[in-house]
């Protein structure tokens, strides 16, 4: 993996800001919008899986990054429960909720993987160059 200089230039954040944006778009365009608990709960969550890459990228450290993105597959998790929620209450039909519920699985999946990546480079990061 090349070296990045900002969290957004790693594939992993677009595709979380990329998950997080269809979050929103289910909040606004569906009965989500008036079940405030609900809603204010997926879009934290949904929120937090890119704000937990930015925060880990920042900290500069592979071992903080690896934690951090533990964070994120967590948010992750949370997010694929409460579209189930959503979709059991009636807020998303079962097409938008395949579609949704894969993506976080994908996420879930490259979240694992870079973190493997990154337990086995032999670069701790670059606070320590």
């Amino acid at each position: 993996m090349a070296h990045h200089s900002s969290f957004e230039s790693l594939e992993i954040y677009k595709e979380a800001v990329a998950f997080c944006d269809d979050i929103w778009g289910i909040i606004i365009n569906t009965p989500l919008k008036n079940d405030y608990k609900l809603r204010e709960q997926i879009n934290g969550s949904s929120g937090s899986v890119m704000d937990n890459i930015a925060e880990g990228f920042g900290r500069g450290g592979n071992k903080e990054f690896i934690m951090f993105l533990g964070f994120s597959r967590g948010s992750c998790s949370e997010t694929k429960a409460q579209l189930l929620r959503c979709y059991r209450r009636k807020h998303i039909d079962e097409l938008t909720y395949d579609k949704l519920n894969s993506k976080v699985e994908e996420l879930i999946n490259q979240l694992s993987k870079f973190m493997n990546y990154l337990k086995n480079s032999n670069r701790k990061g670059p606070k320590f160059d």
